[in-house]
């Protein structure tokens, strides 16, 4: 029940607002920062922009010179040409056979090097062994040799084994030398997991799978991302290895695409070429753009630690 004596004011504590100022949206230092990534973005898009408006005009309307201008006419006859029918030398099957050489290539080389690397991190971030750093540190030079040293003794190891001129040999390749710095971010990434929990698992009785499968997998999806997308990127645009350790009819997209933009057969297309390069381009953009969150979740908890 109120007493009813009046209250002094000095008694209620006044309550101002709390936490930060708000800043102002439109200062000096937030113009100058959006203003540099919008020109950075353009500086990007610009060509991926005339790529695609050069790819659905027509040749006629190429000719008049506006590289910037949007199509007048909307065409994707380059498009089908680029996918099925340009030529490369006698075959004119277009990017369709690269595409499909490259997937094979792509997967089984994705998935043997992601697993090999993982399983090799894992064991060096808990499962100390005797030369462990010793050996990790022979893995990350071998990460920063050029490929092009050892182009040739690859080529002879493959003629011995009987590999060379298939995809078989490329795969095995392309998984070698996607270990080191699979391996790197793999250890990084699980030297950061709270040790108290791999601890806890060994005092229960869990072994080196049970853990592997069990606690770290489960924790590791962003690594995993983040391994995926550098290998998809890698793999799908090489062309040095592609070129070398392959013959025309396995050539990867990349190679085939070299081969139709740099024909010297007929008229220059560059409708044909524009369309060619963008269809080499979708996979790896395609996985940035769905992957691309967790890309960088992994790559601020792994590869930066260690």
């Amino acid at each position: 029940m109120p007493s009813g004596k009046p209250v002094s004011p000095s008694v209620i504590p006044l309550e101002g607002p709390r936490g930060r100022k708000p800043r102002k949206r439109f200062t000096r230092r937030n113009i100058m920062l959006y203003s540099t990534l919008i020109v950075v973005a353009l500086y990007y898009l610009l060509p991926l922009y005339v790529m695609v408006i050069t790819s659905l005009k027509g040749m006629p309307e190429i000719r008049l010179g506006n590289i910037f201008s949007p199509p007048v006419e909307i065409t994707f006859q380059p498009w089908v040409k680029a996918w099925s029918e340009a030529c490369t030398g006698l075959n004119c099957e277009g990017l369709s056979r690269g595409f499909w050489n490259s997937v094979r290539i792509l997967i089984p080389s994705v998935i043997l090097s992601i697993i090999i690397a993982s399983v090799n991190g894992y064991a060096m971030a808990n499962w100390r062994f005797k030369g462990a750093e010793t050996f990790f540190a022979i893995l990350i030079v071998g990460a920063f040799i050029p490929y092009q040293v050892m182009i040739y003794p690859i080529v002879i190891i493959l003629r011995e084994m009987g590999l060379y001129g298939g995809l078989t040999g490329l795969v095995l390749v392309h998984t070698v030398f996607g270990m080191p710095i699979l391996t790197l971010l793999f250890r990084n990434y699980f030297s950061s997991i709270p040790e108290e929990l791999f601890r806890a698992a060994r005092i229960d009785g869990a072994g080196f799978w049970s853990i592997y499968f069990r606690i770290m997998l489960p924790m590791s999806l962003p690594i995993f991302v983040v391994a995926m997308i550098l290998q998809v990127t890698g793999i799908w645009n090489d062309f040095l290895f592609g070129v070398i350790y392959t013959k025309p009819d396995l050539y990867p997209m990349t190679v085939q695409l070299n081969n139709i933009v740099n024909s010297t057969q007929g008229v220059k297309e560059y409708n044909v070429n524009m369309a060619a390069t963008i269809l080499t381009g979708i996979v790896p953009l395609f996985v940035y753009f769905v992957s691309g969150k967790l890309f960088v979740r992994g790559i601020a908890a792994g590869a930066v630690k260690g």
